[in-house]
């Protein structure tokens, strides 16, 4: 740790802390991870940590503001300069709630170099850091090296074979971190549970009727043409249509350019 730490905000430990950490351009699939995963930890108690960075970062903390629980933001800033500057309002409501922190002096500047430094910081500050979608470049795997060296655990969120953004994680996995699935994989990880009985995924999928159901199972988190999904599943186009806008009216589907759809994160 750094000789000198800048605070704005409680740092008070009330229960673990868990990083959860990741790419600053995600999918909507690793937005929706970050968020329901840092959103059901914070029920339990969980401290969430992260960097307030755009993307992974910004849903974690987001995530554990919804839950009604505490987050800690590790800034590659000083404590009065807001970066990114769409994230004034989520940096002033953890400083309500939990702590801003930073071992920058005030008027520190976003450089570049400053924000691999303060990983140290993050993973120093938590029992184990979760990675959720990382490139094979992504900072965030400095954090999840540091955490290692540090004797925290290191856990990642596995994706698509395809995603070039899970590849990062991939590696993890492969070097041995914990896969994560659920927030009961994280707890249990760190010994916080004994058995898996009563596991919630992170991807419940919503109630639905059964023709509803059937799209929803097709849909992903990266576009697919409406004529893909008719392929699919046998339905009559002007059939799929009109339930994909029953699907998008109800904030579970995004409509894209050139009759593309995708789950929206929840």
């Amino acid at each position: 740790m750094p000789p000198i730490l800048y605070l704005k905000g409680n740092l008070v430990p009330s229960g673990q802390a868990i990083a959860i950490v990741g790419s600053r351009h995600p999918s909507n699939y690793g937005l929706r991870l970050a968020r329901e995963l840092a959103r059901d930890l914070a029920r339990t108690g969980t401290i969430i940590v992260s960097g307030a960075a755009q993307g992974i970062d910004t849903a974690a903390h987001q995530g554990a503001l919804e839950a009604g629980g505490v987050t800690w933001a590790v800034l590659g800033t000083g404590l009065d300069v807001v970066y990114p500057r769409s994230n004034q309002g989520l940096l002033e409501e953890i400083s309500h709630t939990g702590a801003l922190i930073s071992e920058f002096p005030l008027g520190t500047g976003p450089r570049r170099e400053n924000f691999p430094i303060r990983n140290r910081i993050i993973s120093g500050l938590c029992q184990a850091v979760v990675v959720v979608e990382a490139s094979p470049k992504s900072g965030s795997l400095i954090t999840a090296r540091l955490a290692g060296e540090q004797g925290r655990e290191v856990m990642a969120v596995p994706g698509s074979v395809y995603s070039y953004k899970s590849r990062g994680c991939h590696r993890l996995i492969k070097e041995g971190a914990a896969l994560v699935e659920s927030p009961e994989d994280v707890l249990l990880s760190l010994g916080l549970r004994e058995d898996k009985e009563h596991d919630s995924p992170l991807l419940d999928d919503p109630d639905l009727p059964p023709d509803a159901q059937q799209i929803w199972q097709v849909l992903d988190f990266y576009p697919l043409h409406l004529e893909e999904i008719a392929q699919k599943i046998g339905l009559d186009i002007s059939r799929i249509a009109g339930i994909l806008l029953e699907l998008e009216l109800a904030g579970l589907v995004e409509a894209l350019p050139g009759g593309h759809y995708q789950r929206r994160p929840r």
